[in-house]
């Protein structure tokens, strides 16, 4: 694992990006975060023979640009076109959802109808859901903010954008606003690293990626985290 370990963890050390704004992926606090994504770091840094580092962030954007600025050797992000061009992702490792919120007497009735003229959309700045509604929204307009629910109060918004457990606790505490069931997107979350390291390296994450959803392992972490409602992914056709 040497030349892997110098590649993927040059300093000695892996530092991995954390996102705690995503609760399905992470929680807890920047000096002691849980979840799925921590497990994961956990588990490459152990077959690197390295420590292991967490860098935590309350954005997926923020963990985006440490990666991509060298501040993290190891993040963990939705696929997205957007990304694509500076992170090397493995398959995803879990399958989560984006679903609208919306005031009970709204007439949207599902995410078709909410793709309209004058229709405003309030997403968490540089999300998933953020990158996925810009490329695909022909007529409503998204709204970004520091967090789509935030944006939604704050500015009358007529929709608000976000993954679906946190959209759902969220609705729970909020009478007089309801989830359109049926999701807009799937968000797919995967391990990323940069494109400059070497194909044995990225490959050596996806291959890991594959090994620890077929022996349970991001299942019981999911379990651990108390998101049983997460997904494991499909094991990738190879």
């Amino acid at each position: 694992m040497g030349d892997l370990s110098a590649d993927l963890a040059p300093t000695g050390v892996l530092r991995a990006a954390i996102n705690l704004g995503n609760p399905v992926l992470a929680h807890g606090t920047p000096d002691a975060p849980g979840g799925v994504t921590v497990d994961l770091a956990r588990e490459v840094a152990a077959r690197l023979d390295v420590p292991v580092e967490f860098r935590c962030f309350d954005a997926a954007r923020k963990s985006f640009e440490a990666l991509t600025s060298d501040a993290a050797d190891l993040g963990f992000l939705a696929i997205e076109p957007a990304r694509a061009a500076s992170v090397a992702f493995t398959a995803p490792y879990v399958v989560i959802e984006g679903v609208y919120v919306v005031p009970a007497d709204s007439p949207f009735g599902s995410p078709a109808d909410v793709d309209r003229p004058g229709v405003r959309i309030g997403v968490k700045e540089g999300s998933a859901y953020d990158l996925f509604l810009t490329r695909t929204l022909a007529h409503a307009t998204v709204v970004r903010g520091s967090d789509g629910v935030v944006a939604f109060e704050e500015q009358g918004l007529e929709v608000a954008a976000g993954i679906r457990q946190p959209m759902t606790t969220y609705v729970a505490g909020h009478p007089g606003i309801r989830v359109i069931s049926e999701r807009f997107m799937q968000i797919q979350q995967a391990v990323g690293t940069t494109p400059a390291r070497r194909p044995s390296t990225v490959e050596f994450l996806r291959d890991l990626v594959e090994e620890l959803k077929a022996n349970g392992f991001v299942a019981e972490a999911l379990r651990r985290a108390n998101q049983p409602d997460a997904t494991v992914a499909p094991l990738a056709v190879r």
